[in-house]
């Protein structure tokens, strides 16, 4: 495959689409169902006006890609981050198109972002590009048309203002049009950390799976947000070793294993700290490149930032047992190859990541009902889930002898197709008009 990624000003997009095309020789579809997958349903971009607190007026670009809606309604999270484009937005809606078919949900994909650097914004200027955003966008959300959710940079209060825009333009009470909300308003427990836990129990089963149980078992993390923050702390406090965490500034090492709850700490509080903002402020704990991180000596790498962080540059010099991709597109194609003819175990993350999807699901089904359930119900719920949809996925990865990623995409496509073709196609057509005969 050709060396794509983000980085090198190439489409990340067409790089989703190259990683389809292996799955179509294990699968027998339709020509036309296959063309359906090439392209997005609809594309929404927006020109969207912020009032600075100075007077000054800033206008940013944003998106709302529609990707395929054969399995339900469009769903997808909203990204705030200077380097989201178009392309990566139907990258990313892609990628969840076939996420939601994995993990069995009602649901199409789609995906939305905004080109911006939240950091320099202020909270009022914040909640004004947030409104701003669903001002844009509002004819094309609702509960059975396209329901948003968190994504990189938006969090629970900025889905707090998106769907209160939403509900003064409809004027209507509508919860369930939105997920990843406040618990006050209609959200789910356990939607926060959902990612990580559900990437948690793939985890588990892929420990099973591969039989790694010798000693504490060795993991280390690429990206310190939600995701990667929630994800060391649940493995720390299920008895693995997370020995190395990073965020955009650089990374720590302790081959002990860090005490996640002092690096929280550091990074936003400033404790234990030699000036709060990073983890790499945090003393006594040695210095490394994220470079350095994705090449360390653990059981378990796991890459949750953005998307082309293993390249063809690093790929042969991973020497993790295990890759869980918890970030979107971390491993670009090419350096996917290597880590497979190296005998990395990927998962990939359409089944890795996808813990946030499902509880979104339930966020929306528990708006619909008007009826929450526990926080222990939900990860039953969810363990359940990911562990039935990796024992699928890793069955048609070992009776092919094939990677997991193509595996992941043959199933989904068994479920999207099946939709579509119920619908009717060409065969379909032509097999009716000649039995009439």
């Amino acid at each position: 495959m050709a060396k794509i990624t983000e980085l090198s000003g190439e489409s990340v997009f067409k790089s989703a689409l190259e990683q389809l095309q292996p799955a179509y020789g294990f699968i027998s579809l339709p020509e036309e169902i296959k063309l359906q997958f090439q392209n997005p349903v609809k594309i929404i971009q927006a020109s969207i006006p912020v009032r600075r607190d100075d007077g000054t007026l800033l206008i940013c670009q944003g998106y709302r890609v529609q990707y395929n809606d054969a399995r339900g309604p469009f769903k997808g999270g909203i990204r705030f981050h200077p380097r989201v484009t178009l392309d990566e937005v139907k990258a990313l809606a892609f990628w969840m198109t076939f996420k939601c078919a994995i993990m069995d949900l009602p649901f199409g994909g789609a995906k939305g972002g905004v080109s911006v650097n939240p950091k320099e914004l202020s909270i009022l200027e914040l909640e004004r590009l947030s409104r701003g955003y669903i001002d844009a966008m509002a004819d094309v959300l609702g509960p059975d048309r396209d329901i948003p959710a968190s994504d990189v940079y938006t969090n629970p209060t900025i889905m707090a203002w998106m769907l209160d825009e939403y509900e003064k333009i409809r004027r209507v009470k509508a919860p369930a049009m939105i997920t990843g909300k406040p618990i006050s308003l209609g959200g789910s427990l356990g939607r926060e950390e959902a990612t990580s836990q559900g990437g948690v129990y793939v985890i588990r089963e892929a420990v099973k799976w591969l039989g790694i149980n010798a000693g504490p078992i060795t993991v280390a993390i690429q990206g310190f947000g939600s995701v990667g923050y929630n994800a060391a702390r649940i493995l720390g406090d299920s008895g693995y070793k997370v020995v190395a965490v990073s965020d955009s500034q650089g990374g720590i090492y302790n081959a002990e294993g860090l005490d996640i709850k002092k690096v929280k700490e550091c990074k936003e509080k400033g404790q234990n700290c030699f000036e709060r903002g990073s983890v790499i402020e945090m003393k006594g704990i040695s210095r490394i490149s994220n470079e350095d991180l994705l090449t360390l000596p653990v059981d378990i790498l796991i890459p949750a930032a953005l998307e082309g962080q293993i390249t063809v540059a690093n790929a042969a010099k991973v020497k993790a047992k295990m890759v869980v991709e918890l970030a979107n597109g971390p491993t670009t194609n090419e350096a996917d190859d290597i880590l497979q003819k190296n005998k990395v175990f990927v998962v990939p993350d359409i089944l890795a990541n996808a813990g946030g999807v499902v509880v979104s699901y339930f966020e929306w089904v528990q708006n619909r009902q008007g009826f929450y359930w526990s926080l222990g119900e939900i990860n039953q719920k969810l363990e359940t889930r990911m562990a039935q949809e990796f024992q699928n996925i890793v069955r048609i990865q070992s009776q092919n002898k094939i990677p997991m990623r193509t595996a992941a995409f043959i199933h989904a496509l068994n479920r999207l197709s099946q939709a579509i073709q119920v619908k009717g196609v060409k065969e379909f057509y032509q097999k009716s008009e000649k039995s009439s005969k």
